[in-house]
């Protein structure tokens, strides 16, 4: 089922997520919706505050970006993700956010990240990612954090985009998929 996505200025993009268990009700349901959610509005990644619910939980698919690419991708579910390290050079690459539709930006991330995580057989993991894979990563984490990418621009851009911000709290923007306003 495709799930609305709560766009910028929605009280709970900016809570920090908390861990569910095994008995979480509905997770199975949830997951697929949160895969027909982020291909339906044509995004790699996409965190469970995102639609509305305030729990460590995000999906990601690098495949259709890493085709561009010539590498593989990955296609993962994170539950209850805890950064443990970042590391390498932090790099510039442009971001957007279904929750923030019409607004792109570079963000300075590094380029490797190590998370321990559970996966959707609930076994615990401990995986380093890099690249691309890194960065999808590290913004879906974010929104487990309550942090919004647009955060981590530059002051000059940020100022740019301060309109089209207040525009979207304020119910205003024009998306190929559901999303739900304040």
């Amino acid at each position: 089922m495709i799930l609305p996505i709560f766009a910028y200025g929605a009280r709970v993009l900016k809570k920090q997520a908390k861990d569910i268990d095994k008995g979480y009700p509905g997770l199975t349901t949830l997951i697929e919706s949160m895969w027909e959610t982020m291909y339906n509005a044509s995004g790699v990644g996409l965190a469970a505050p995102q639609i509305g619910k305030s729990i460590r939980l995000f999906v990601i698919d690098t495949t259709q970006i890493s085709q561009e690419r010539e590498v593989e991708g990955i296609k993962r579910v994170f539950i209850n993700a805890n950064k443990v390290t970042e590391n390498g050079e932090d790099w510039n690459y442009e971001e957007g956010c279904l929750s923030i539709p019409d607004v792109r930006g570079d963000v300075e991330r590094p380029t490797e990240i190590t998370l321990k995580y559970l996966d959707e057989e609930w076994k615990e993991v401990e995986e380093t990612f890099t690249d691309i894979e890194a960065r999808v990563i590290q913004h879906e984490y974010d929104h487990l954090e309550g942090i919004l990418f647009t955060e981590l621009l530059k002051p000059v851009r940020k100022r740019r985009v301060k309109r089209k911000l207040e525009n979207l709290k304020r119910g205003m923007a024009e998306v190929d998929y559901p999303l739900r306003f304040t």
